[in-house]
């Protein structure tokens, strides 16, 4: 073996190993953590160039990357897109429904190369704010149970209450898995056994916001998210309809999951008239969009 054979030569000479981690470019398309993806690696579920991949790999942007045999369509690494998408009731949050219901997915507009992403997700009777991206890296941050990002939701609820009621849901409730409860509520008005409120959680735990309410005896009619972090709905994007975030949205995504911020690949011609051709189709009021309401 030559000197420049040897392992770790490269890094010896100075030189930067080609390409990126094969874990990295793996986790950036939205299929799980880092380390899940070493676990993949590991199972030889991973090929590249039609060998199985191990860990340590490296790959360039023309690699042929195949999970479980299929091809992997991957996005740019330096690049990102991100869109806010107006849920209604009624739609899934995964790929394909089993029932053939309708899914997120089907209104959103087709890439050329990489997916979408939802950051988070909302169950079937959920309306409201659903954040979409092409970084699977910045969707798994994000929803990362320590990224403590706050998640708003306008609420109505069915059922006798008081500020005794109020007060334990902000102090904590002891839920099937474990410990929850809402940072802030504020009244939102209502008439008889309806009320609405805005409520604020740190995590998203499934069904949370419901759970919680009905730990008290009340019923949740409706329930829609209305904001995430620093990004609001806009009240200008009604139910199926979705719209690109603005730059200094995007911004405070990659900041809040503490990562280096990445070139917003904005849509294609094509999509941008599509975008406006959907806010040219309004479909009737949409409840007003929540603000940021801190005690």
């Amino acid at each position: 073996m030559t000197d420049d054979n040897r392992p770790g030569a490269e890094q010896a000479s100075g030189k930067a190993p080609a390409g990126e981690k094969l874990q990295k470019v793996l986790a950036r398309t939205g299929l799980g953590s880092r380390r899940e993806m070493e676990r993949w690696i590991e199972q030889g579920r991973i090929s590249v160039d039609g060998k199985p991949a191990a860990l340590g790999d490296r790959v360039s942007g023309t690699a042929r990357i195949a999970v479980d045999g299929k091809a992997l369509n991957t996005a740019p690494a330096q690049e990102t897109r991100c869109i806010l998408y107006h849920k209604p009731t009624g739609e899934v949050c995964s790929r394909k429904d089993p029932q053939g219901r309708r899914t997120v997915y089907e209104r959103l507009p087709k890439l050329k190369a990489g997916r979408w992403i939802s950051i988070g997700r909302l169950d079937f009777n959920t309306s409201g704010l659903l954040l979409f991206t092409t970084d699977g890296e910045l969707a798994n941050k994000l929803m990362h149970p320590s990224s403590n990002i706050e998640r708003e939701y306008m609420v109505r609820v069915m059922g006798e209450w008081d500020e005794a009621t109020l007060q334990r849901l902000l102090e904590g409730v002891m839920l099937e898995d474990g410990m929850a409860r809402f940072t802030d509520i504020q009244d939102g008005g209502g008439d008889g056994i309806n009320h609405w409120f805005y409520v604020v959680i740190m995590e998203g735990r499934n069904r949370e916001v419901r759970r919680l309410w009905e730990s008290q005896g009340l019923t949740v009619s409706r329930l829609k998210r209305v904001r995430y972090g620093e990004v609001f709905i806009p009240s200008r994007v009604k139910q199926g309809q979705w719209v690109e975030l603005e730059p200094k949205e995007v911004k405070s995504l990659y900041r809040m999951a503490d990562l280096p911020l990445k070139q917003q690949k904005r849509g294609t011609m094509k999509e941008r008239e599509q975008m406006q051709r959907q806010f040219a189709k309004r479909r009737g009021a949409a409840p007003a969009r929540g603000k940021s309401r801190k005690k």
